[in-house]
């Protein structure tokens, strides 16, 4: 690993700076795309450089692709001379932490041949194609990221992080209608994370569920009581919750960029909606796709409460936007590179369990539908307008399933949604994603997830 420079960089910059810190990042990465029984290609990437962050009057960074001081000392010049103009930004500091961390790995990514690779996609693709798919696509993608900190504090961190991340998509044409299904998975691991998902019965059940669904009826408008599964609980807690709890949009700096918060403006703390809804959001599980021990400001990871028992409980912070409401920073300070400055960003947000078993969910609801999984969803920029599409869905008479029904349309209101929440199972699922953010945009690995809720009166079009 390089980072020579890395020490000389904080002791040039903190001689003109109330505080400074600097990171250097490797990182390797491997892509791979199978479709429609070929091999699309394959790609490889390795990048790494030096972020440099000076404070002053305002908040400036500084980067460095290169092993040469006489660069990386012209363009933390340029940071310190910017960081003198006038303005009011401020960082919390935290102590000095000095210490190591690293992602175990039983089948190390680096191990991996272009042969293994292939032969996994390719694998994958004929078990979707025997079991009944008409589009198939698989997707892999591989990463190692080494990470070296330290800051005016006195701060030392170092971190090696590896990263395992799946999409497929498959459709099905079935009487002339056309159904797909995408998943995505990931993991802080090495290929052993593949070895655990028993693909082959996912992937077969998948594609037998949408030649079901392509065939069921549409369900009448009307309100129903409604019980979704974990898939949507957490697309549900990433969008409407993680999102609106980041601060930097609710002061308004991603306004222009990846939207706003319906939170702006509100008194905390401001009621959500039932008090049988709690969302976390968690770094710290092991093995997850978001995890980390350290943010890439070097702040100790916890776990957050976004929102607990239907009110708001935290945002998600950085180090600047801490200081802005004289708070410690609770470590969600992520970049995606080494050339990105750290954004407030999640990492595993999901809807806490709560007491029930899947069987009593169902029990007492009289007209029904079970929204296990999604199509599609969207939301407006302020995370308060919001829809879902369901995938594989079912009616639900007198606590009993009676049959499929094809795309019932949820389309509410974030706090709407909360409310309508009277019962949380006690399951608890996740699925991965990689969530886009800032300009020039960042995306970042996350888990997001939850268990099965039931909510009432829900009107289903």
């Amino acid at each position: 690993m390089g980072g020579e420079l890395i020490d000389r960089a904080l002791e040039y910059a903190s001689r003109n700076s109330r505080y400074s810190e600097a990171r250097y990042m490797e990182i390797l990465t491997n892509d791979l795309s199978y479709r429609n029984s070929e091999f699309e290609g394959m790609d490889f990437g390795r990048e790494s450089g030096y972020a440099v962050r000076v404070v002053n009057n305002s908040i400036a960074m500084a980067y460095s692709d290169r092993e040469d001081w006489g660069r990386l000392k012209e363009a933390i010049d340029h940071a310190v001379k910017i960081s003198m103009k006038p303005g009011k930004s401020s960082i919390w500091e935290g102590k000095s932490i000095k210490d190591s961390w690293k992602v175990n790995q039983r089948k190390p990514i680096e191990d991996m041949s272009v042969e293994d690779r292939v032969t996994l996609a390719r694998d994958y693709d004929s078990m979707m194609k025997a079991a009944g798919a008409d589009v198939r696509m698989n997707v892999i993608h591989d990463k190692r990221m080494k990470q070296h900190y330290v800051n005016s504090v006195g701060s030392d961190i170092r971190g090696d992080v590896a990263r395992l991340y799946y999409f497929y998509m498959v459709g099905v044409i079935e009487n002339g209608e056309f159904e797909q299904s995408t998943k995505e998975y990931g993991s802080s691991s090495g290929y052993e994370y593949l070895d655990s998902l028993n693909l082959e019965e996912r992937i077969t059940s998948d594609v037998r569920d949408l030649h079901e669904s392509a065939s069921a009826p549409r369900p009448s408008p009307g309100k129903f009581d409604v019980i979704v599964g974990p898939e949507i609980s957490g697309i549900v807690a990433h969008e409407s919750c993680g999102h609106p709890t980041e601060y930097d949009r609710i002061v308004g700096r991603e306004g222009a960029l990846a939207g706003e918060s319906f939170l702006t403006g509100k008194k905390f703390p401001f009621r959500i909606g039932s008090g049988s809804v709690s969302v976390i959001d968690d770094p710290t599980i092991q093995g997850s796709f978001g995890y980390y021990r350290y943010d890439d400001e070097g702040v100790p990871s916890r776990k957050r409460y976004l929102y607990r028992k239907g009110y708001t409980d935290e945002f998600l912070l950085n180090r600047e936007s801490a200081s802005m409401i004289g708070k410690d920073s609770n470590a969600g300070g992520r970049s995606s590179s080494w050339d990105m400055e750290p954004l407030a960003r999640m990492s595993t947000t999901y809807i806490e369990p709560g007491d029930y078993r899947f069987e009593e969910l169902f029990e007492g609801v009289r007209k029904g539908i079970y929204i296990k999984s999604f199509t599609e969803w969207n939301i407006d920029d302020i995370r308060f307008n919001e829809k879902y599409v369901g995938k594989e869905a079912y009616l639900i008479t007198n606590g009993d399933l009676s049959g499929r029904v094809r795309r019932p349309v949820i389309e509410t209101t974030t706090i709407n949604f909360y409310s309508a929440v009277d019962a949380v199972g006690r399951d608890l699922e996740f699925s991965a994603g990689i969530c886009g953010k800032g300009d020039p945009e960042q995306g970042v690995d996350v888990w997001m997830g939850g268990p099965h809720m039931r909510l009432r009166e829900v009107y289903i079009q």
